[in-house]
């Protein structure tokens, strides 16, 4: 321990001074030799926080994205394809835009797909069109021919087989509004899907057409939506019922249409969007039935 010194001899001549002096070094280099220690604690706290942090961004990682081109040699389809960063074979998930076209919102969501685990490609339904307004939006999707339409994510889903990198029994499908009703679309003319996620979109009440789905359906949708009503969901849910299918339905209380995107301004609802990215990631892990996103 250093020496303690008085207030009062600091003020007592030279010989007081030298003493001042000497007491200030003294306490220096005491609370130097102190500072080693702790200073080698943070830097082996900060070594060990560094090591923790490179790990898991290798573990996560960004997924690698490119665009393909898939389906016969005569018609070309283009689409976003989103990869986990390892080569192991993963689950796959058809993605599928709204009237809007294959923009940078849709490819986010299906990079944040791969960060998941999953191989996800979003069909260009639109053939590189993207739409800017409405008024544009609603001349792209009225000029989309639905049969035509399912065709291209028909392929979409025999490419995504034909993957190495891809287990084929285990291909699911997402879409918002236009997305989503040709999500379910889909799953009834691909006996192979396994999991579908209708954001919003039309629903099928034919008792014919639901009898083809092999796949368990999460619905998402808005109480405030007007243009598919909860009256409506529920009826889908009775049909998927009566025909012994597996159906899981989410109506989020004061939401309206398309309230997970963003660009909504007036009727993106944040925490709601949350929720139902959340539910969906819950329910692509039970309706593939596996826990872990590698296969």
């Amino acid at each position: 321990m250093p020496r303690t010194l008085s207030r009062q001899c600091l003020h007592r001549g030279p010989s007081s001074c030298a003493l001042a002096a000497m007491y200030r070094r003294d306490q220096a280099q005491w609370l130097k030799i102190r500072a080693r220690p702790l200073q080698r604690d943070f830097a082996l706290t900060d070594h060990v926080r560094a090591q923790r942090e490179s790990s898991a961004a290798r573990q996560v990682g960004k997924p690698t994205t490119l665009m393909v081109t898939f389906g016969q040699a005569s018609e070309k389809i283009a689409g976003f394809l989103a990869l986990p960063r390892d080569g192991r074979r993963y689950r796959a998930i058809i993605v599928i835009h709204e009237w809007w076209g294959l923009n940078e919102w849709v490819k986010k969501q299906t990079e944040k797909l791969a960060a998941n685990g999953y191989v996800a490609l979003a069909v260009d339904l639109y053939e590189g069109k993207v739409a800017a307004d409405p008024s544009e939006a609603r001349k792209l999707k009225r000029g989309l021919r639905q049969d035509h339409a399912i065709d291209d994510l028909k392929a979409a889903f025999d490419y995504l087989a034909g993957r190495p990198d891809v287990n084929a029994k285990h291909i699911g499908a997402l879409g918002w509004s236009m997305g989503g009703g040709l999500a379910v679309q889909l799953a009834i003319h691909e006996p192979q899907l396994v999991a579908c996620v209708v954001n919003y979109g039309s629903l099928p009440t034919n008792t014919r057409a639901i009898q083809k789905i092999n796949a368990r359906v999460l619905g998402i949708f808005g109480s405030l939506d007007r243009g598919i009503p909860p009256k409506k969901v529920r009826a889908f849910e009775r049909c998927m019922n009566a025909a012994g299918k597996r159906v899981d339905i989410e109506i989020y209380d004061g939401v309206g249409h398309a309230f997970e995107n963003p660009s909504n301004q007036r009727g993106y609802r944040s925490k709601a969007a949350a929720a139902a990215w959340s539910e969906t990631l819950n329910f692509l892990e039970q309706a593939n039935g596996s826990t872990s996103p590698v296969l």
